[in-house]
């Protein structure tokens, strides 16, 4: 919908404009106009032969934004339930190391897409700070990964700020000095505990320390190889979830490109014609059309979508937080409510 009008302007004549099929608008000159488009995208790139290139990025950038607040939101979670089962030594064991991998590289990520959008600009007289010289987020992040670089293009920088490579490897060095506190502190925690009650098991300090429920009389091998799994599986997980987060883009774009088909494939019947028999087609393309739109867009693509943000909140979201363990089941028996009656 045109609602606020296009920012775009050109200085191509009436002419020019009728007789070419494709015309390129450059964003570096005079007539752009520079403000900050109010909500969503600019109306114009709807007519662009290239807009699926720059949608697909900005999606898929998007998705990954908010993937990494949704996942940061639910390991925030976990610290509430560390206060509220008073187990506040996990915040120290458990949730600082997670949120520190968490936001040292994949919330950076997420930064680096915000100072890319903020920084490189057509509107501008240094070379480094053109679009062209703006470098692609995902390829700088496997670089930050794996140490490596990368040379520039002329007149362009590798890095987009001064001192980020620096910044760079002390994110990285302190994300995987996470892994180890992670995957021993906790387990130490139980160990010296045990040894200062004088106990062999330790049970009132492994149940109050153990954030899984797990039995009062756990040998510390077991402690290790949970704590082994669980370190595995959250910085396992936190690589593919981001990644899960990706189907928020590809829902975005199957439902854009089924409305369009809808749109220019059957509406546009109507729209062919300028007399009143363009009129009574429209009338009855719109029945079909509508039917479709509420039966395709609306229902399955609404059910699918429900489906996908159902499973991103279940795993996702609620693995950061929430085991779901419970109790075990017990059929109901007259003899064991005696028995327990007895007991207390």
């Amino acid at each position: 919908m045109n609602i606020f009008g296009s920012a775009w302007s050109t200085n191509y004549n009436t002419s020019t404009v009728m007789s070419n099929k494709d015309l390129t608008l450059n964003p570096g000159s005079i007539d752009y106009k520079t403000d900050i488009y109010p909500v969503g995208l600019d109306p114009l790139w709807m007519l662009a032969t290239n807009k699926i290139i720059f949608l697909n990025s900005f999606k898929m950038k998007l998705s990954i934004i908010f993937g990494v607040v949704h996942m940061i939101f639910g390991v925030s979670m976990s610290l509430v339930n560390h206060n509220f089962f008073r187990k506040r030594i996990n915040i120290l064991l458990e949730f600082i190391p997670q949120m520190l991998f968490l936001v040292l590289l994949f919330a950076y990520m997420c930064f680096m897409m915000f100072f890319k959008w903020i920084m490189y600009s057509a509107v501008t007289d240094e070379d480094h700070l053109k679009p062209g010289c703006a470098p692609s987020v995902l390829i700088m992040f496997i670089n930050m990964m794996l140490f490596k670089n990368q040379e520039p293009l002329e007149t362009c920088k590798e890095f987009m700020f001064d001192g980020q490579d620096t910044l760079q490897v002390i994110f990285i060095v302190l994300g995987l000095l996470c892994i180890p506190w992670l995957l021993l502190a906790k387990p130490f925690y139980i160990m010296f505990q045990r040894k200062r009650k004088g106990t062999d098991h330790g049970s009132e300090v492994a149940h109050q320390s153990s954030s899984s429920g797990h039995h009062d009389d756990e040998p510390m091998s077991e402690i290790f190889i949970h704590q082994a799994i669980h370190t595995i599986e959250y910085i396992l997980s936190t690589i593919s979830h981001t990644a899960s987060y990706l189907r928020l883009w590809a829902l975005s774009l199957a439902h854009a490109q089924l409305s369009e088909v809808l749109y220019n494939m059957v509406f546009t019947i109507g729209l062919k014609n300028d007399s009143y028999v363009g009129a009574i087609m429209i009338w009855l393309v719109f029945w079909p059309w509508s039917v479709l739109t509420i039966g395709i867009l609306v229902g399955m693509e609404g059910l699918s979508a429900f489906l996908h943000t159902l499973r991103l909140h279940w795993v996702e979201f609620m693995s950061k937080f929430y085991d779901g363990l419970g109790y075990a089941f017990k059929p109901f028996s007259f003899k064991a409510i005696l028995e327990e009656e007895e007991v207390e």
